[in-house]
């Protein structure tokens, strides 16, 4: 353990130039005195370290000297691909070891090659979660993401939206995905629980491959990890199919997905300024059924369109955003729930015929 964060503040120093201990303790996240060591070790081994005092001081390596132990271990090579996103490494547990492939890799550039890396580093940021809401705790997120790099099985407790709510499944996870800054676990119910969970996800779509991948392929569920109230990794582990494919498979679920969420249609009418808002109040599959369906406007800038709705009570909470900037014309029962709610508005916001007298 020692070695390794040993050669960490080499290649900071081999990297960054002159740092302070303050800032080498904060990257590394150990004391300012574990540094001091650390830098006292470095040059008992011959690693000349100049320290400089004052305002502007701090430790630096001798101009031109230069390390080649750089070699990655197994698990730093294995997480190069999340080098591109710091935050959600952290969450899966993997930030440690991320931070130290990259270290090493930036070591092994050349001083230009290195600064243009740094520099892509400052020009471009992804931040994953959507506008107006924060990213959900996801406590189990590490454990979950250990037993997806281990093969292991796992029962979990999971809270799921119809009854009976809470439930126990054991599950052998193929993959974690981030979707708008929301985490879910690909899993397939291990053999013989008998209990695959309908979940936050449809059944899968059965291939055309033989029945012992059909069966696997129709176990395959989606489940959201802030949902995951417990979870026990099992001693026993798992074979992968080599055939499976995370993100195809992902992607077939989300179309299945918005398919099966949308069981309904509604025909509305919008505003100029309605349509304009429809992007950023309606979802990305509403509104792209706004741009394919919307006809001429008529003579105040008005479109009719068709648009998919999950039912008549979710419908109503999602257009009323747009308030006077879009009509419900059908179907009858939307039209009637959309009044309702106007004249519920009305009547906490509009003052009393009458008001009492003092």
């Amino acid at each position: 353990m020692r070695a390794s964060r040993l050669l960490s503040v080499l290649l900071l120093l081999q990297t960054r130039g002159r740092l302070t201990a303050r800032e080498m303790a904060a990257e590394l996240e150990v004391s300012v005195r574990t540094v001091y060591r650390d830098l006292d070790a470095l040059a008992e081994a011959g690693v000349p370290v100049l320290a400089e005092r004052g305002a502007t001081g701090g430790y630096e390596l001798l101009a031109g000297y230069r390390t080649r132990l750089t070699g990655l271990t197994a698990d730093e090579a294995d997480s190069l691909l999340l080098a591109g996103f710091p935050d959600a490494a952290a969450e899966l547990g993997f930030g440690a070891v991320v931070a130290a492939a990259e270290l090493k890799l930036l070591a092994a550039l050349p001083a230009e090659a290195r600064e243009r890396a740094l520099r892509v580093r400052e020009l471009f940021h992804l931040d994953a979660p959507g506008w107006f809401r924060a990213a959900e705790p996801v406590p189990l997120l590490a454990e979950v993401a250990g037993a997806v790099w281990g093969r292991r099985r796992i029962r979990i407790t999971y809270l799921r939206w119809r009854a009976p709510r809470r439930v126990v499944r054991e599950l052998e996870p193929l993959g974690v995905v981030l979707k708008s800054g929301t985490w879910y676990v690909v899993a397939a119910a291990c053999p013989g629980d008998g209990r695959a969970d309908i979940a936050d996800a449809p059944p899968a779509e059965t291939p055309e491959t033989p029945e012992t991948a059909e069966a696997f392929e129709a176990s395959v569920r989606v489940y959201r990890v802030a949902k995951i109230l417990g979870l026990e990794a099992m001693p026993e582990t798992f074979e992968r199919p080599e055939r499976f494919d995370l993100a195809a498979y992902w992607e077939r679920w989300t179309a299945r997905y918005e398919a099966g969420v949308y069981r309904g249609t509604a025909t509305v009418r919008l505003s100029p300024e309605g349509r304009r808002m429809v992007p950023f109040r309606l979802a990305p599959a509403v509104a792209r059924a706004v741009e394919q369906t919307a006809g001429d406007p008529d003579a105040d800038g008005w479109v009719r369109a068709e648009l998919p709705i999950e039912s008549v009570r979710h419908a109503r909470g999602d257009l009323l955003v747009l308030g006077p900037d879009l009509e419900v014309l059908d179907p009858p029962e939307l039209r009637a729930a959309m009044a309702d709610a106007v004249a519920g508005l009305a009547g906490l916001y509009n003052p009393p015929a009458n008001p009492p007298a003092c």
